[in-house]
């Protein structure tokens, strides 16, 4: 996985989440409270979750095979795709059905300082790998707002590993939410009630993931300015006059497919039109380094046949 992958964020969000998994288990012993049992399972899913990211990066490396002449690289959606089934399975629909059991039958949190301590030092622990995440999608993230880096990312691992910390920040303020609430009134139906909170955002959140990376699944064309850089290296003005369609497909984060049909004049011989699309395929290589698999047609334009 290249460095635009984010694995400094994978690691760093894996190595928090499996330390709060740890923490917030013993905390739930202790206490007898759902809302750190439904935190613990939801940090241990994140926890496989860092760990598909990781596999996922790992398969997409393998060398193109005659069965799979493109490659793997979208081994790396697959495994992103897993990540949100597993985030509402695991993660959210465990949180609603321990929510729905801590209503239905309350009981009053023991040993506070154990859930109030955890939730704290989780804050703290998942503020450090939020912080890590935000660093490294700031190096590629440019102009975009932080939605638009979510929704037009190639690369899926950083904006998963984004969500699921905003989201774990989220829950761990609602988890503390109920927690205090059931001291406060001695009540363990906030407990209860914090819980279906925790489910309910994290199955939010597995929808969104779910969205995104099913859109990167079925193939997604390069952003605006890359195809717009494609079709400027495209035309040389002298053989290549213009382009008279384009397509374009992501094959992987770092890997573009890109097919064209250029119009050249009907009196450039074979050679000379040979050269122009060698030469236009240097040009695209060079203003967009991603794009690694290029079929160039050339033919003559007809304004009535390019529509």
């Amino acid at each position: 996985m290249s460095a635009s992958g984010g694995t400094r964020a994978i690691v760093a969000a894996l190595a928090a989440n499996l330390a709060i998994a740890v923490a917030k288990f013993v905390a739930f012993l202790f206490s007898g409270s759902s809302s750190m049992l439904a935190e613990s399972v939801h940090s241990l899913a994140d926890s496989g979750n860092q760990g598909l990211l990781l596999l996922g990066g790992k398969k997409a490396q393998r060398e193109a095979t005659p069965q799979h002449p493109f490659g793997y690289g979208r081994e790396r959606y697959i495994y992103a795709f897993l990540v949100s089934i597993v985030l509402f399975t695991v993660g959210g629909m465990f949180a609603i059905y321990e929510g729905i059991e801590k209503v239905n039958h309350p009981h009053p949190i023991e040993a506070w300082y154990w859930p109030v301590g955890v939730l704290l030092f989780a804050i703290i622990a998942e503020s450090f790998s939020f912080h890590t995440a935000i660093k490294e999608s700031n190096e590629i993230r440019g102009k975009q707002t932080w939605t638009q880096f979510v929704r037009r990312a190639k690369a899926p691992e950083l904006p998963v590993v984004l969500l699921e910390d905003l989201g774990a920040l989220i829950g761990l303020v609602l988890a503390l939410g109920g927690v205090g609430l059931a001291l406060l009134t001695g009540n363990g139906v906030w407990d209860g009630v914090g819980t279906l909170c925790i489910g309910t955002l994290l199955i939010a959140i597995a929808i969104v993931l779910a969205a995104e990376t099913k859109s990167l699944l079925l193939g997604e064309a390069a952003g605006l300015e890359e195809i717009e850089k494609i079709k400027t290296a495209l035309v040389d003005g002298d053989v290549v006059t213009r382009v008279i369609h384009m397509r374009t497909l992501h094959l992987g984060p770092e890997e573009l497919l890109v097919a064209a049909k250029i119009a050249v004049e009907g009196h450039d011989t074979a050679t000379q039109v040979a050269d122009a699309i060698n030469a236009a395929e240097a040009r695209i290589r060079e203003a967009v380094p991603i794009a690694r698999v290029i079929y160039l047609e050339p033919d003559i334009y007809r304004p009535e046949a390019a529509k």
